[in-house]
């Protein structure tokens, strides 16, 4: 039995020697493996053009808004266009009845036809009288009294043709044109309602939009913000050139442009107005339509660092870099504001140089080694199959 076990024992050391080599090895493998660091996907900084983006909800209305009251009081006779239709200037579109203007109109050229007769009278008794002053029969006084008699004629007949031109402005006011090119807007009245100037809607609105202007406000920090962004070395000058977005989230062909602004900022609000003018060659965007005006501000040499990379402590923004041993280390960035999704970053927080952790960071702590991966790499790792 002895005997037994010693041969038994002699066969099994080489084997055990060799197993625990084998296993010596594995260990140190496995060792040298997690040594290499926690494998985690890092971008390099790099400088690229990115654009902050700033949005104000405006309104919209044609760069000519008329809105279209009598001049005179009257029935509504007569509508020559419907509403949303396109008209031009001078065209007629509506008509009040005109039968009491024109009356009044031809009872105030009577009034000049007789006040004209009367200044022929006294024409006429100044000439015969001058004879008789030239020839001593009469005395002067007789002569200025004639003639204060024709400054009376006269002026009566200038008031009478006053009151006819007034008279005829009343009639052709019955008729109400276009006074520019643009659409018809809603019509409240209709024919045979009396209409008058006090009324407190107009008959319609007029909008020319060929062009239309957009109205926004900005609070006071922005426009300050964007007035010191003129002389900013960071980025480009800020100009006046804006986007529109429309309503249904589509940004609008045509580039429009800052034109003009309130002049003081609103006591109550805290806001200032502004007024961007843009093209609308297809009559597409119409008087009450509303929008977002959007303002760009453009770094031609932006540092960008993922959202995702950074984690917030209280009010602070922090990343994770890489440095030459591969070691992570917490660090502070300063934004100056996000392109996208991504922050754009301060050079005086990250340079060119600099790795970025991009994910993971809840694993991650300052003094931890990283292996880095491309995010690409990742991404493959991640979609072979469990037995590969």
């Amino acid at each position: 039995m002895k005997v037994q076990y010693y041969l038994k024992m002699k066969y099994m050391r080489p084997a055990l020697l060799f197993c625990a080599i084998t296993l010596g090895l594995s260990s140190c493998k496995e060792e040298e493996k997690k040594d290499e660091g926690l494998p985690l996907p890092v971008m390099s900084v790099k400088e690229e053009s990115a654009a902050k983006g700033f949005q104000y909800l405006g309104s919209i209305e044609g760069v000519e808004t008329v809105e279209l009251r009598p001049q005179v009081e009257g029935i509504l006779e007569e509508i020559y266009v419907d509403e949303g239709d396109f008209v031009e200037k001078g065209q007629p579109l509506f008509k009040i009845n005109s039968q009491p203007y024109m009356e009044d109109y031809k009872n105030a050229l009577a009034n000049v036809n007789l006040e004209k007769a009367k200044l022929e009278k006294a024409k006429t008794d100044v000439e015969r009288l001058q004879p008789l002053i030239d020839n001593e029969v009469i005395s002067e006084v007789r002569m200025k009294s004639a003639q204060a008699d024709y400054q009376v004629a006269l002026s009566s007949l200038q008031r009478a043709q006053a009151e006819a031109a007034n008279m005829r402005i009343n009639l052709d006011f019955t008729t109400i044109n276009a006074p520019v090119n643009g659409f018809m807007g809603r019509i409240p009245k209709s024919i045979g309602n009396v209409v008058k100037k006090t009324d407190a809607e107009p008959l319609t609105v007029l909008s020319n939009v060929n062009e239309i202007y957009v109205y926004f406000s900005m609070s006071e920090s922005d426009y300050l913000y964007f007035e010191r962004a003129k002389n900013d070395t960071l980025s480009n000058k800020m100009n006046n050139k804006v986007k529109l977005v429309l309503a249904d989230g589509s940004v609008y062909d045509h580039t429009g442009k800052i034109d003009a602004n309130s002049g003081n900022i609103d006591k109550t609000t805290g806001s200032i107005t502004l007024r961007a003018k843009f093209q609308n060659p297809d009559t597409l965007l119409r008087s009450g339509n509303t929008g977002k005006i959007l303002m760009e501000e453009i770094y031609p040499k932006a540092i960008l660092v993922p959202q995702s990379a950074t984690t917030f402590i209280q009010d602070k923004k922090f990343v994770f870099v890489l440095d030459e041993n591969n070691i992570a280390q917490r660090r502070e960035i300063i934004t100056l504001g996000r392109s996208g999704d991504s922050y754009i970053i301060s050079p005086k927080s990250l340079t060119p140089k600099d790795r970025v952790v991009t994910s993971g960071l809840d694993k991650l702590a300052s003094g931890i080694k990283v292996k880095p991966i491309q995010r690409g790499k990742l991404l493959a790792d991640e979609q072979k199959p469990s037995n590969y």
